[in-house]
């Protein structure tokens, strides 16, 4: 209940036990084992921010928290409302905004690959710290070349970018193994069965919309329908962190306020810190530091204390805690660690109080005006006024249909980012290579066309040369065959000549001794004229 500007989460035999406004933001730890009633106290603190008019986020693992939007019934809680003498009480529902990373249960969340970074994405994969490095390459290439990276797709095609021309890139970058890409594919397709390709994308998630106040003035509860998220406990975790981080680099610096802008309660908090390398650890420390300057207060709710990191315990000032069971040594341990952490009220033992609490009872220790942890006191928490328990569906509807910013992130867009670019770029020089590929064809068909020409043409000149030699040849050949004609008439003249002046002389010499030799040779010569 929200009392005399007081978050009144708890009464003992003698006191009340309230958050102060302007101590809520110092941070809180809700610790107990299961069924001890953290659940409730979780549910009373939020309600009473919401009616100081400071906006809540939580995560609901269960479904039970929806029932925050209905009026609770006085019936089932009225016993403990008599017992706690709680004047004013009354039952009602309070203004709720119904998330969901998955869009089915809740306004859909979103956000894009960049904004998330490698960091909260190594979380998410489960990357190694060589592979992390890998992945923080892949981000700069992205960031120096105008690759957007919005959701997954972008993501795998520039991973496949990055091992394709990873020479290009090791000089200026560092060492890049195809190894590390291909673990980080794998573990995408993973993160992927797991839902998350719904989370990446756009429109991204304003993270001011959680700072909402309603027209009367109420702080809106933001629930995070987490069900099925809390079934990837990676995956819920890194998520968490991802906010976490996101409101502390989105918040400014305001200093001490009279009371918070908002208060973040993170469920199931031992997923945040489990295995967690200590170079991320000193991260998370350090936005749990600062953070409280910036308006916001964190309460971390856990089974026990020590899943929470010292570091981060020591920041924690506003405490309740549940039954914890001390059946063993280390379970023992464990109990004593957490009564430690309180200042000792001498009217009980805090190790054996913490053993015999029952539901609905805890120890409680919250800041006093001064900042100090008060003594811790031994107390019965409130009952909450609206409805404990899931709601159907149809509730639900009306909720998220009434809801101011119904429609605003419904649809998801696709705009050009780095997928489309890499593909564009990989579809230009692919045709770029055909290209190049069809020219040396043409360049080698052309060069064989020419080659052939060229022996054709060869051919050809050897067989004009060969009917030349052979018209030679023929013309020598006839030029000495009339050669040897002309002679061979010569000859077979100079015969007949030879022979006609052998008969000419020898008739000549018949007829001048008969005749008179001159007259004789006259006639005779005269005759063959």
């Amino acid at each position: 209940m929200y009392i005399n500007d007081k978050i009144l989460v708890g009464k003992s035999e003698d006191k009340e036990l309230s958050i102060l406004l302007n101590m809520a933001n110092r941070h809180g730890l809700i610790t107990g084992a299961s069924g001890s009633g953290k659940t409730i106290t979780l549910k009373v603190m939020a309600e009473s921010f919401s009616d100081a008019g400071v906006p809540v986020f939580l995560a609901d693992v269960k479904g039970d928290l929806a029932g925050t939007a209905l009026e609770g019934d006085i019936e089932t809680i009225k016993k403990r409302v008599d017992k706690l003498g709680l004047e004013g009480f009354e039952c009602k529902k309070f203004p709720v905004r119904f998330w969901d990373l998955y869009g089915e249960n809740g306004h859909p969340i979103r956000a894009t690959v960049s904004s998330v970074g490698p960091d909260i994405l190594s979380m998410m994969l489960g990357l190694s710290e060589a592979q992390e490095g890998n992945l923080d390459i892949v981000f700069e290439v992205a960031k120096d070349e105008g690759l957007e990276l919005i959701n997954l797709a972008d993501l795998r095609s520039t991973l496949q970018y990055v091992a394709e021309n990873k020479d290009k890139y090791i000089t200026k970058y560092g060492n890049i193994t195809t190894q590390s890409i291909g673990v980080i594919q794998r573990s995408l397709l993973a993160l992927e069965k797991q839902g998350a390709d719904k989370f990446f994308g756009e429109p991204a998630l304003d993270i001011k919309d959680f700072f909402s106040i309603d027209s009367e003035g109420h702080g809106i509860i933001n629930i995070l329908h987490a069900v099925e998220l809390f079934q990837s406990p990676d995956l819920y975790a890194s998520f968490l962190l991802w906010l976490l981080n996101t409101l502390f680099a989105t918040s400014e610096e305001v200093g001490d306020l009279d009371k918070p802008k908002m208060v973040f309660f993170f469920d199931e908090a031992h997923l945040l810190f489990n295995e967690m390398p200590s170079y991320r650890l000193k991260r998370i420390v350090q936005v749990v530091k600062l953070i409280r300057s910036r308006g916001i207060g964190l309460y971390f709710i856990s089974q026990n204390p020590t899943d929470v990191p010292d570091e981060i315990l020591a920041q924690l000032g506003n405490r309740v805690q549940h039954a914890l069971r001390a059946y063993t040594p280390s379970e023992q341990k464990i109990v004593k660690a957490a009564a430690d952490a309180f200042r000792t009220n001498s009217k009980f033992n805090t190790q054996q109080a913490i053993s015999e609490l029952g539901t609905g009872e805890a120890l409680i220790s919250f800041q006093d005006e001064k900042g100090a942890p008060s003594i811790v006191e031994r107390a019965t928490i409130l009952p909450p006024q609206s409805y404990m328990g899931a709601i159907n569906d149809m509730v639900r509807m009306k909720v998220i249909n009434n809801s101011d910013l119904c429609g605003k992130y419904d649809e998801a867009v696709d705009n050009e980012s780095a997928h489309e670019k890499i593909s564009k770029h990989n579809e230009e020089t692919a045709a770029a290579k055909a290209a190049e590929e069809q020219k040396k064809i043409e360049e080698k068909e052309a060069a064989a066309k020419a080659k052939e020409e060229a022996k054709i043409a060869k051919e050809e000149e050897k067989k004009a040369k060969e009917a030349e030699r052979i018209r030679l040849a023929e013309e020598k050949q006839q030029a000495a065959i009339k050669k040897q004609q002309e002679a061979l008439e010569a000859k077979q003249k100079a015969k007949m000549e030879k022979r006609i002046e052998k008969y000419a002389d020898r008739f000549i010499g018949n007829v001048a001794g008969k005749a008179g030799s001159k007259v004789a040779d006259k006639l005779f010569k005269n005759l063959f004229k």
